[in-house]
C-alpha cells in the first residue's frame, strides 16, 4: 500500500465530499487552498517547515485533488533568506508578485515594514493568518491583533506584554485561536496550530489522519492545551 492508499484507508469515510461542502471558514469547493508562508530574515526553520509538513501531508481519497493545499514561501524580495542554523531558500515569490493566499504562516522571523504592510494587506481576504513562537509579534506591529488574545514562545511572555500592554496575553496554551488570526507558542507548537487548522478545514478525521502519517502522538492540535505533566 502506498502513502496515498494509507491515507486514504485512514480517513476511511471522509471523501471530497468535505471539500466540496461550507465548512467552518464560509468557504466552498476551491482548487486548492493557497498557504504562504512569509519569511524575514532569520526565519526560524521549525516554525516554518513544521508547518509546512503538515499542510504538505493532507490528504483527501477519491478523485480530483488529493492534496487541497498548495505551499508558497513569499519573502520581501526574490533573493535568498537566510534562516536559522544557515539554511537558505529562495522564495517563490516576493511580496510585489505573490497571489492572494488563504492560509498565511508567519515564523519567528526579523521582519521588514514593507512585509508587515503585505502581512495587513493580505489579511483582509485570508482565511486565517497563523503565527508561531515570535511570529506573534509580528502580527502585533501589523496590527492584526487589536481585541484579541494571543500567546507565543514562553521565553518571550514577558517582553510580548511589555510590547504590547493592550494585548490579552494568553500564557501556557500550545495555541490561541481566534477565528481569523491565531497564534502558536513556540516551535513544535505550529505543528498542532497548522493540524487545527486542517481540521477546520476538512473535519478531525482528515487531520488526526494527518496526525496519524506524521506520527504525532500528542491531542494539543484539537484545543490547544498542553498535555498533564
Amino acid at each position: 500500500m502506498n502513502r496515498r492508499e494509507m491515507l486514504a484507508a485512514t480517513i476511511g469515510g471522509a471523501t471530497l465530499a468535505i471539500f466540496a461542502s461550507k465548512g467552518a471558514f464560509g468557504v466552498v469547493q476551491r482548487s486548492k487552498f493557497k498557504v504562504a508562508f512569509m519569511l524575514g530574515e532569520g526565519a526560524n526553520v521549525i516554525d516554518t517547515m513544521g508547518p509546512w509538513e503538515v499542510f504538505q501531508d493532507v490528504m483527501l481519497p477519491g478523485a480530483g485533488h488529493s492534496h487541497p493545499f498548495e505551499l508558497m514561501t513569499v519573502a520581501r524580495t526574490k533573493d535568498a533568506v537566510t534562516m536559522t542554523g544557515g539554511l537558505r531558500v529562495q522564495p517563490h515569490y516576493s511580496i510585489a508578485d505573490a497571489p492572494q493566499p488563504n492560509v498565511v504562516v508567519v515564523p519567528a522571523q526579523a521582519s521588514h515594514s514593507e512585509m508587515l504592510a503585505w502581512l495587513k494587506k493580505v489579511s483582509a481576504d485570508a482565511d486565517v493568518i497563523m503565527s508561531v513562537c515570535t511570529g506573534a509579534f509580528q502580527l502585533a506591529r501589523a496590527g492584526l491583533l487589536k481585541g484579541i488574545p494571543a500567546t507565543t514562545h514562553h521565553d518571550y511572555w514577558d517582553a510580548f506584554a511589555a510590547e504590547f500592554p493592550d494585548i490579552e496575553l494568553r500564557r501556557g496554551l500550545r495555541f490561541v485561536d481566534s477565528g481569523k488570526i491565531a497564534t502558536a507558542g513556540g516551535l513544535t507548537s505550529g505543528f498542532d496550530m497548522a493540524l487545527h487548522v486542517v481540521q477546520r478545514y476538512f473535519g478531525d478525521e482528515v487531520a488526526q489522519a494527518t496526525a496519524t502519517y506524521m506520527e504525532l502522538d500528542g491531542t494539543g492540535w484539537r484545543d490547544g492545551r498542553r498535555a498533564a505533566a
